[in-house]
Order: C-alpha cells, then structure tokens, then sequence
C-alpha cells in the first residue's frame, strides 16, 4: 500500500457543513506533489482502489455511477507520473464530449499539462499536442488512425485508462490499442472503467482477455466502506393498461402472426408457434439462407420461407411498436410499408387482417388516440415540476422523443429533446455543437425535462437529475445501469419504468432485472482467468527467434491504402504484421500493392449493394483498366444471406471472372483478408523490389472512350446505341451533324429521341437569371466586355421572342 503513503491526508475544517455528507464533520483532501490542494476528497475506499491498481497492475474496476471511478485514474496517474517523469497519460472514451469531460477533470486535479485529441482536431494541431502535453484524453479511433499511420507511439505511455471498458470487445479499436500498448510500452499498466461489464461470463473473460486485464475489482453500494457515499436509488413500476382502440390492433395483428407462424412450422423453418422473437426470427432466416446458397435452384419452399419470415418480423416488430410506444409510432410505420415493393409487403397488405389492422391504426391516429403510457407520463412530470426536479425521459425511439416532446409542449411543460447526430429523411440530427447547447441549457434550468434517446445513457456530460423516466424498459442489464446512473450522484434519486401489461414491456423488463442479478453474481463469485499460451519448449523458442530474425532482415513492406479504409479491420492488422501503411487517395482499388497489383476489398454486405447499385462492373472495369494484375476480396461467409437470388449472385461472380478477366479471392474475415494483402505484398517485394508508382487519378480514357462518353451525353443514348450511332456516322462531327431522318437510320432510335437530340444540338445556350444578373454586373464594370455584350444581346433577344 506504498500509494497511501504518498496520498497523504490533510484534515481541514468545513467552511460550509451543509454542502458535505452528514455523517462527517470534516472534509480530508487528498495531499500529493502532483495533485492540486483541496481538489480531490480523500475516501478511502478509493485509495485502496488506487493501491491496488499500484500493487497488482493491469485492473479493471466495477462500480456504481458517481462512486468516483475517474478520481481513481487519477490518483494512479499521479502516481504513475511521480514514478516515470518522462512518461505519459493516455485515457480514452468513447465520445467526443466525454473526452472533453476527462480533459477538464483531470486538468483540475492534477499539476501538469492536459489536452484532447479527436477526430475533429487537425492532424498538424493532434501531433503537436500529443508531443506538448503529459495527460491526454483522447477517442479511441482517432488513436488508433494516428498509431497505424506511424504519427506517434505509445512507448511512453506509463498507464493507459480505458473508460467505459466493457466495450473492448469484437473490433472496436480499445481491443487494438490495448494489444499494441502492451507490445510497445517500455512500462505498461492498464485499468478499465466501468459500471456495467455485462453479465455473460464469457462476454466478462472476453473483455479481460482483450485488454489484458488481470485483475477485477467490483465495488457497489452494500459495501461498509461505500455506503456513507452513496446516494440510494428509489426504483418504481408504473403499469398501465392499453386501451380498448389498440387491443382490437392487436388481435388482429396476433391472428396474422400465429398464422405466418404456423406455415412456417409446417415448412419445418421453426419447431414452436409460442413466444417467438425477433433473434429466432433471424436465425431461422439464416438457416433458410445457407440451404438456398447449396443449391442451384433454390426449392420454392425456401423462397416461400424467406418471405413469411420477411413478413413475420415485421409484423412483431408492429406488435412492439403497439404496446411500448403508441399509434402514432405504428401508423408511422405502417405508412413506410405500403411504400416497399417486396413479396413480403405485398402479401401482408393483401391479408383481411393486416389491412384492418392498419384501418384501425388510421382511423385512431385520427381521432388523437396516445398510449396510456404517454397520459401516465404527463401527470409525471407536472408533478415533477410542481416540486420543481430535473428529469430526463429516456425513449428508446426517435419518433417518440418527438411525440413526448410535443405534448410537454401543448401541456405547458418546459422540454427540449435530444437525440443522435444521424441524418433522417424528415428530420436532420444533431450537431454536437447543438448537442452541447441543449446540455448548458437543461444544466442552467432553462428546460425541466430532457427527452432523449439512449444517446444520453452514457458518454454524454449530462448533469445528474432528480428523476429519471424510462419510457419503455430496455433488455440490456447494461443499458439499464446506464440509465439508472442519470440520477443520485448528489442526492437521493429516482427512477420510474413504464411498463404495458402483458406485453413486452414486462418480458424486457424482468430480463434487465436477471441479466443485471446475474452479472452481480458472476463478478462477485469471480471468473477463471484463461491463460495465456507458454512456449511449449526449448526447440519452439528457436523457431520463434529464427522467424523473427528473418522478418527484421527483410525490407519492411508498404502497403498503399486509400483514406476510406482507414477505419476497417484489415488496416489494423495489416499493422500489427509490422507492414508500413500509407494512407493516400486511389479514385481506383482500396489497396495498391505495387505498380501491377491493386486490391478492391468488397465485404457480402458491399458485393450486393454494388450489385444492386450497378457499380460493381464500373469497378471491375477501372481495376483491370488502371492495373495489369487487379485482385478482388471477396470478404465473408454471408454472401447468399441477403435475399438476393443466388443465381445472381452467381451470374456476377462469373461475369466479373470470364468478361472482366479479374481474380476473386474469398476470404473469411478482415483479418483472413489482411493475410491475403500481407502474402501478395511478400510476393510482389521478391518480384519487383523497386519504389511503387502509386495511382493518384485513374487512367486517360482512350480517343475511342472519349468519343462513346461524348455520344453518351446525348438524351435517351445509352453505350450500346452511342456505338451504333458511331459506327454509323464514323465520327462524333458526324453524330452532331446529322439530321433528325438520318439519325432515324439508326436502330433504337425512333422519331422522338431523334428530335430530342436535334433539339440539344440546335438550341441556343440560354442564361439563367442569376448568371444574366452577373454578365450585367460584369459589363458595367468593363470585364470582358465585347464578348459578353454579344451573349446579353443574344439573350435579350431570347427573352424577346
């Protein structure tokens, strides 16, 4: 316990015993030659937390909201820096204003120099801060895109903080950096943040494996050494019933359902009619989607099955939006339906009982029918603001943010919503500048009540609130701590759940109550920690030093990636295979390897899209013009699980193979992809050792190329007949130049698309008014004059006629 040494104790009086918590009568701060005097409270629970970081290294800590988690980062990272001067701070967060947060905090606690990197700060302006400053907070993706792009190194980071750690999981970039720290720091130490881990055991070890923790440390509100600090949170149930217009919604919409059910049990899609959810809804879908991909023609009854279970999710999905969120939701949604074009759709409208549903739907839209919950709710938050509280409604949906928020509005209630920065067709998001200004202005009282979606559960510096309301109840166990931490970081909280009878609002509910009991049990019965592989013996640790003598002799190579890829998967392991990456512009391929060979990476996902979209031969067709020995990777195992028939997708694999001449390489995942790029990369550097030319603009098109664009232009002409028309007339001055008969000679062109054309030719070049307004401008002023006095008279005389 060294550290407790070192954060020496300095009893003072309290000038303001009101302000302080009841129990004691004076306030201990925290003494240390790198902490500011009377900044941080000296608990001791969160000494001990910090010594033990000290003592057993790489730690993650689990504790409640408000319970002082970042306090503990900072006292080890003053410990840290007393330890290793010339060291630094790295603490990471998943978003932009939480960083920004961490930077204002640690730069009120402690003595030494503190700055922000993320996405949105210059490249010039990140390096220099990285080198100029000490502590650095800092979004992981943006670290992530400096360390692969070689701009600094983590070598002198003494401790590296992840914040909101359960996210270390999959790809996200905590599971790179804490995988690139630990091989490159000269002194390493890790320690995670959270409130919630999650309540899988494996999803637990998951995230321990990935950041390299070894030790778990949990601390919640029971413990004797919390307690005094903890402010309890009073949980209350609210339970409506739905009303008489949305039960006849509903048995309609059940009969739909247990029907499709039914069909598909008979296929033999799924064994069980009752309590089907959306997660069996897409595994079954998957397994339909494998059978359809074995076969060369797909039997009807997988085509048939694809499309009940199409319809079967959409129908729960409008049984969900009817019970937790109301009929303005479910018309809504009901509305985009009738404007899709697939099988699924059509077949649902054509159903007796799915169109009265959606009458029904209409009709009680009308007449201003809400969800009881949104009654409930009002009569909530009168009182609230009768007592005068701050209170945050959460909503799982942006549609009903805007409801809520518009009925607060028409009841007097003084609300502001707030959601995410995504675009919608209807409605733009928010800029984080905006975000920021809704945040000061609920802070400052000038709104009561914050209407949000669950962009607020975490990462946003939100203030804490008397109240917290969940519109609907959420499955997470994690979803539902974070929401929960909104309230009592100061005093006493509460927080209230609305939940719908005998819907699902109870099943998601007790689920997050489970989910949340059994994380609790996991981490304090503890978890079997898997071991790391040891070299097995002596002769494995000369193969190992052998391999990696061979890889320092040899050239490093240097791989070309354009800016898109920048944040994929592949790029990060191309990294860690030591390969020099270079970030540039290809307007062809997403990796140029050499001179010859360049990569275009297509995921399932992005092959069917651009199948779709018709790119995917535009593509082809510049890889194999810009590049003698193009490559395509095809990435995935999901090709045949779009939808799309698998004979199209088979007819484009071969098309891009036999027309376009162009290798398709299969590879399983970004990883399995960047061992690819890393073996071709090996081969061309045996090969051709020489600097690469790197492609910055595609290749000229040919005489012949731009005389087909030309043609093209023309209106109603596609490739086929722009070379007809060439052929025929031998020239471009000859396409121009004939007459509306002549052009008629050409096959697929008829009376109508030759006077169209004629039309184009002939037609004078009209001015538009703001262009006219400017060439007026430009004339008084004597620019250009003799020239564009002629195109005024011209255009006058236009207008004339």
């Amino acid at each position: 316990m060294g550290i407790l040494k070192n954060l020496l104790l300095q009893d003072i009086k309290m000038k303001h015993p009101k302000e302080t918590h009841p129990s004691t009568k004076t306030v201990r701060w925290i003494q240390h030659p790198l902490i500011n005097p009377e900044k941080i409270e000296a608990r001791l629970y969160q000494q001990v937390l910090a010594a033990n970081v000290i003592k057993k290294g790489n730690t993650m800590i689990v504790a409640p909201t408000a319970l002082g988690k970042t306090i503990v980062a900072a006292l080890v990272a003053a410990e840290r820096i007393k330890k290793y001067p010339d060291s630094k701070i790295l603490l990471l967060a998943p978003t932009k204003p939480l960083v920004v947060q961490h930077e204002e905090t640690f730069r009120n606690f402690l003595k030494t120099t503190t700055s922000s990197l993320t996405g949105a700060i210059k490249l010039e302006e990140r390096v220099k801060r990285w080198y100029d400053s000490q502590i650095i907070c800092a979004t992981p993706q943006t670290i992530e895109s400096d360390i692969i792009a070689g701009r600094y190194s983590l070598k002198d980071v003494s401790l590296l903080i992840f914040d909101e750690c359960h996210r270390g999981t999959g790809s996200y970039s905590y599971v790179f950096l804490a995988n690139r720290y630990t091989q490159k720091a000269e002194n390493p130490l890790i320690l995670g943040l959270t409130a919630s881990p999650g309540g899988e055991e494996d999803r637990i070890q998951q995230v321990c494996q990935n950041l390299f923790i070894n030790e778990v440390v949990v601390k919640n509100e029971d413990d004797p050494d919390v307690k005094p600090y903890f402010n309890p949170i009073e949980v209350e149930w609210v339970k409506v019933d739905l009303k008489k217009e949305q039960l006849a919604i509903k048995s309609h919409l059940d009969t739909v359902l247990k029907n499709r059910l039914r069909g598909l049990k008979k296929l033999g899609v799924i064994s069980s009619v009752h309590q089907v959810t959306k997660k069996d809804i897409l595994r079954a879908r998957g397994k339909v989607q494998n059978r359809m991909s074995r076969s060369v023609k797909p039997p009807r009854d997988c085509l048939l099955a694809i499309s009940m279970l199409t319809a079967v999710f959409n129908v729960i999905h409008a049984l969900e939006l009817l019970e937790t969120q109301g009929i303005s939701n479910l018309d809504s949604y009901f509305q985009r339906m009738r404007q899709k074009k697939t099988k699924a759709a059509k077949g649902l409208f054509k159903d007796g009982n799915f169109r009265n549903a959606v009458h029904l739907t209409q009709k009680s839209h009308e007449k201003g029918v809400e969800h009881p919950k949104l009654e409930k709710l009002m009569e909530i938050l009168k009182k609230a603001e009768k007592n005068n509280e701050q209170v945050i409604v959460f909503s799982q949906y942006r549609d009903t943010v805007n409801e809520i928020h518009n009925k607060c509005q028409s009841e007097g209630i003084k609300a502001v919503k707030f959601f995410g920065q995504a675009n919608r067709e209807t409605e733009k998001g928010l800029t984080q500048k905006e975000q920021k200004e809704i945040i000061k202005s609920f802070r400052m009282k000038t709104y009561q009540v914050l209407v949000s979606t669950s962009v607020a559960e975490e990462g946003i510096d939100i203030p804490s609130v008397d109240l917290v309301v969940l519109y609907e109840p959420v499955p997470s166990e994690i979803r539902m701590i974070q929401r929960r931490g909104r309230t009592g970081r100061t005093t006493k909280g509460r927080m209230i759940v609305l939940i719908t009878k005998n819907t699902r609002d109870e099943s998601f509910y007790y689920s997050s109550i489970h989910r949340e009991r059994r994380m609790k049990r996991q981490l304090a019965n503890g978890y079997d920690q898997p071991e790391k592989p040891l070299v097995a013996d002596e002769e494995d640790v000369k193969v190992l030093d052998r391999e990696k003598n061979t890889a320092n002799d040899e050239k490093q190579l240097v791989v070309y990636i354009d800016h898109r890829e920048a944040r994929s998967g592949v790029t990060r392991e191309l990294s860690n295979m030591e390969v020099n990456v270079k970030f540039t512009n290809l307007p062809v391929a997403d990796y140029q390897i050499s001179s010859q060979v360049a990569v275009e990476r297509k995921s399932s996902k992005d092959f069917v899209s651009s199948l779709l979209d018709k790119r995917l031969y535009k593509q082809a067709q510049e890889l194999v013009e810009n590049f003698p020995r193009p490559v395509m990777i095809l990435e995935g195992q999901d090709l045949y699980s779009s939808g799309l028939h698998p004979n199209a997708i088979r007819g484009a694999l071969a098309s891009l193979a036999v027309d376009f001449n162009l290798p398709i390489i299969p590879t399983r995942n970004p990883e399995d992809t960047a061992a690819m790029i890393h073996r071709l990369a090996v081969r061309e550097a045996d090969k051709s050792p020489q600097d690469v030319q790197v492609r910055t603009e595609k290749k000229p098109l040919t005489l012949k190329e731009q005389q087909l664009f030309i043609v093209e232009s023309l209106p109603n002409v596609g490739p086929v007949t722009a070379r007809k028309l060439l052929e025929e007339f031998k020239s471009v001055d000859g396409v121009f130049s004939a007459s509306a008969d002549d052009l008629k000679r050409v096959e697929g062109i008829g009376d109508k698309i030759a006077k169209s054309i004629r039309e184009i030719i002939e037609s004078d070049y009209l001015l538009s008014p703001d262009e006219f307004d400017q060439l007026q401008t430009s004339i008084v002023k004597g620019k250009d004059k003799p020239q564009k006095e002629y195109q005024l008279k011209k255009k006058q005389g236009n207008e004339d006629k």
